[in-house]
């Protein structure tokens, strides 16, 4: 390892999780920390206290603090591409001409809404958002989190360039009502520009007057918006430093501010901003983002493990493991610094997870009892999402707390060691007040910080995302030029499913 710091990490020895509560009587206050409405508990992971200390000094080896001022100065911390991340900016933390501008969009974005509510585009009781990637799944995450039966519109959003994803939307929507939105940072997106074309083509053989002054283009390239086809009156621009997946605060959120009134989503940016300004103003050493980093680089870079688990003990957060997925992987999931060198050992841990309990019945036998060793995270909520007898939300979470607790215990069985579990299995625990607006900003904005924290350790760049690309590249020479020049595999698979294209 070429980093002092980590191979000083390398050096200490590892003790087990119970040995640890036992030998420090103070360990609960030391590695739990609450910022407003979220407990995070790192307790039952194997941080000590020569770990964090060495955590620490990496932290300073490799200028967390500097690169931190930086994000937040709007420098361009992007250096492959030349360009800042502002998605703090977003939230009015940040540069303050990029603060301008973003809250300048947001008032744009606000009008839009207004008018939409006021009827100006005719009686909308649907919202077909389409878009892929960072464009879909952060809108996703919020309206499914939050919606419930309280959403003001029926919300469809649609990623997949399979069109069974689009005509089962757009099978349960009226045309004559529906409100289609167009997420695209480029406005050139393959798979979305599809979908969208084929939207509009539904709408057309509906008779629908004027189709495309029913779209509404999320976009950081107006002009192709336009030159496309929609109104520039219904462009609802974002600055080009937010990248895709840091996205959701900006216009790409459009259809969670619309369904859920603009009030949630204000309180969703506001949730964020407290989160960012822990960030950026807590000391390193009690910083929710930075401390979750350590854990995570302890396991993946120290320890060696490839996987990371999450497990959302709320049927609301069903789809924050796909959100982290692509937060994650796509952005610390690099095989080279900032400078271009290789890296020294292991990115990105491979995200993964579900929902408890559901999991419990899946996945959780590997966990316990298996040979691969997986860092677990749970998530859960004080208060309920339902209105239905307690016994149920009482269930889930004792379940919950229970999985930790047996996953650091373990058990023995001398006598049949089928039975038996061998305990020392690290967790951390995300306990939040309630699953609202604010507190849900508040999440995301800590896993994207934290997801930042990651990558200055590591010494990456995690704004940039090339590894998308040759793939995609590959599809289009495919449409244009015929197979030409692949191997015999893939030839064949062309030949016999696409009849040589």
């Amino acid at each position: 390892m070429s980093s002092p710091a980590l191979a000083a990490l390398a050096a200490l020895p590892q003790a087990d999780l119970k040995s640890i509560f036992t030998a420090d009587p103070d360990r609960l206050s030391k590695f739990t920390l609450t910022q407003g409405p979220i407990r995070f508990d790192w307790s039952k992971t194997h941080l000590t206290d020569d770990l964090f200390a060495g955590f620490l000094k990496l932290a300073e080896e490799k200028g967390f603090a500097a690169q931190r001022d930086a994000l937040f100065a709007g420098e361009a911390v992007n250096n492959t591409e030349g360009r800042a991340a502002e998605h703090p900016a977003e939230r009015g933390e940040g540069n303050a001409d990029s603060v301008a501008r973003a809250k300048m969009f947001h008032a744009r974005m606000r009008a839009l809404i207004d008018a939409i509510e006021g009827e100006a585009l005719g009686p909308i009781r649907h919202i077909l958002h389409i878009g892929i990637g960072g464009s879909a799944l952060g809108p996703d995450l919020i309206v499914d989190a939050l919606g419930g039966d309280g959403a003001r519109y029926d919300v469809a959003i649609v990623s997949n360039v399979d069109g069974t994803a689009l005509e089962r939307a757009i099978s349960r929507f009226d045309p004559e009502a529906t409100l289609i939105a167009v997420a695209s940072k480029t406005f050139t997106t393959t798979e979305t520009m599809l979908n969208a074309a084929s939207a509009i083509n539904w709408m057309v053989e509906a008779g629908v007057d004027d189709p495309y002054g029913r779209v509404i283009a999320l976009t950081a390239a107006p002009d192709k918006a336009i030159e496309w086809g929609v109104d520039e009156t219904r462009v609802l621009p974002f600055a080009e430093s937010v990248g895709g997946r840091y996205s959701l605060w900006s216009s790409i959120g459009f259809p969670a501010a619309l369904a859920l009134g603009w009030d949630a989503f204000e309180s969703l940016l506001e949730g964020a901003a407290a989160m960012d300004r822990h960030f950026r103003l807590s000391d390193p050493g009690r910083n929710a983002p930075l401390i979750a980093a350590f854990v995570d680089q302890y396991y993946a870079r120290v320890l060696g493990c490839q996987t990371r688990a999450l497990f959302a003990y709320d049927e609301r957060l069903r789809l924050l493991p796909s959100y982290l997925q692509q937060l994650e992987m796509e952005s610390n999931g690099k095989s080279v610094t900032r400078d271009g060198k290789p890296v020294d050992g292991p990115t990105a841990a491979i995200t993964w997870g579900g929902v408890g309990t559901d999991a419990q019945h899946a996945v959780f036998q590997l966990l316990h009892q298996g040979t691969i060793l997986t860092p677990v995270e749970f998530i859960a909520s004080i208060e309920p999402g339902h209105a239905l007898d307690p016994a149920h939300h009482r269930a889930l979470l004792v379940n919950c707390f229970a999985q930790g607790a047996a996953l650091m215990r373990g058990k023995e069985n001398d006598a049949d060691p089928a039975r038996a579990y061998p305990g020392n299995r690290p967790s951390t625990t995300i306990l939040l007040d309630d699953v609202t607006p604010e507190v849900l900003g508040a999440l995301i904005a800590f896993y994207e910080h934290r997801t930042f924290a990651n990558a200055v350790l590591m010494g990456i760049n995690p704004f940039d995302q090339f590894g998308v690309e040759l793939g995609k590249e590959i599809a289009r020479s495919i449409e244009a030029e015929g197979p030409q020049g692949f191997d015999p595999s893939t030839m064949a698979l062309i030949d016999l499913a696409l009849g040589g294209v």
